[in-house]
């Protein structure tokens, strides 16, 4: 089996320089015909090496978790950076035919009933909230920030993401009847009843977040104007004026996006305005990687623009703006992942180590992925009606500079 790694790594290495070291002790180098990062891995066992070579999408970050697969002589993000580039190119024929697969059975994988998505939700905030607060601000928003000049704190950043979505919400006068859907540990809504009078209701189907979200509004005195419920969003049955959803959409379901839509429609007012604010994929649809699929995200996708358009042209509803964000989660996450691995030690005596190593690996292999591998976010403005906003964006910018 090493002997059919060692030729898969010989197709598979185009640009840069891999350097491998074999269970035997025997090192083998792989120099691209481009130019590229170099990185080294060592393989442990011939059982890494044999799983490498037939999943390598689900047994790289397994191998590394397990001690199995080690980075030699580079950092963990430098040999993925090397092995996230060349994947871009064509694949490997195993590797060809389980993504072949995936893409096939997509619907189903991604199938996201009421239960099941429970479940997917519980999996992964659900985890201590301690785990969080090691590298997220101090709101504890978990979605891209905003990177207005680029040397902003992490806190500023976040801060500055809120009052970018808050313009684009419209909140022209006080008393607007708010929906967050995955409302997370309730940041965004405290900010838009605190900040711009506005009435939210915010659901989730974290129970983890759902308590820290209602400890936090009691705390700050908020009671009255926002309220946080464990709602699946398809059993919505009220209209609101605004509707906001910030990294909920990558948990929809490809099979379920023109339900979520139909829904924003049936629960918007005449004219409402909805912001859904997403990562996304610049390389058309696709597949999530199994190992993200296993152990981060269960059901997760981020969907291709084509994918979410058609879904909203579906609905009947107007897209009236759309902003990519191209780089700004890749700073987003750099700034985690160095917060992460200055509190490794306290991941781990929450967890354990392997936990810990799963945890770098996500944060490491997140970050390249805006980098390397084409993802994004993108803001969707929608609306029922062609005339809920203004005719040209001034009104964002007036609402950012004032706020």
């Amino acid at each position: 089996m090493n002997r059919i790694l060692d030729r898969i790594l010989r197709h598979f290495i185009s640009s840069g320089l891999l350097h491998v070291a074999w269970p035997d002790g025997s090192l083998t180098h792989y120099r691209g015909s481009k130019p590229g990062p170099e990185a080294g891995m060592k393989l442990v066992d011939n059982a890494s090496a044999r799983a490498l070579a037939m999943n390598p999408g689900l047994a790289f970050g397994e191998g590394y978790m397990n001690g199995g697969i080690q980075p030699m002589d580079c950092t963990l993000y430098q040999l993925l950076d090397l092995l996230m580039l060349n994947a871009m190119s064509p694949g490997h024929l195993p590797e060809q035919i389980a993504s072949t697969f995936r893409y096939a059975c997509r619907n189903w994988i991604q199938f996201n009933p009421i239960k099941r998505a429970r479940q997917n939700v519980a999996h992964h905030y659900d985890l201590d909230s301690r785990l969080y607060d090691l590298f997220l601000d101090k709101d504890k928003q978990y979605s891209c920030a905003y990177f207005r000049r680029g040397d902003e704190t992490l806190d500023e950043a976040q801060e500055a993401k809120k009052k970018h979505i808050a313009s684009k919400l419209l909140l022209n006068k006080p008393g607007l009847e708010v929906l967050d859907i995955g409302c997370g540990w309730g940041g965004m809504a405290l900010t838009l009843a605190r900040d711009y009078g506005a009435i939210v209701t915010g659901i989730t189907l974290s129970e983890e977040q759902l308590t820290i979200a209602r400890r936090r509004a009691k705390e700050e005195g908020l009671e009255g104007r926002v309220r946080f419920e464990m709602l699946d969003y398809r059993n919505l049955k009220r209209r609101f004026d605004r509707i906001v959803s910030v990294g909920m959409f990558e948990h929809v379901g490809v099979h379920h996006y023109h339900q979520f839509f139909e829904i924003l429609k049936n629960n918007l007012t005449d004219d409402g305005v909805a912001l859904v604010h997403s990562i996304g994929r610049n390389d058309g649809p696709g597949t999530t990687n199994p190992w993200i699929n296993k152990y981060i995200f269960p059901g997760g996708y981020s969907p291709s623009l084509s994918e979410a358009f058609a879904a909203v042209e579906r609905s009947g509803l107007w897209v009236t703006d759309c902003e990519i964000l191209r780089l700004h989660y890749a700073k987003t996450i750099a700034i985690w992942r160095e917060r992460f691995a200055a509190n490794r030690a306290k991941a781990v005596a929450l967890y354990d180590e392997r936990f810990a190593r799963m945890f770098e690996f996500y944060l490491d292999a997140a970050e390249l992925s805006f980098h390397v591998q084409g993802h994004m976010n993108f803001q969707m403005q929608i609306a029922r009606s062609i005339n809920a906003v203004p005719l040209t964006r001034d009104y964002m910018a007036e609402a950012e500079g004032s706020a």
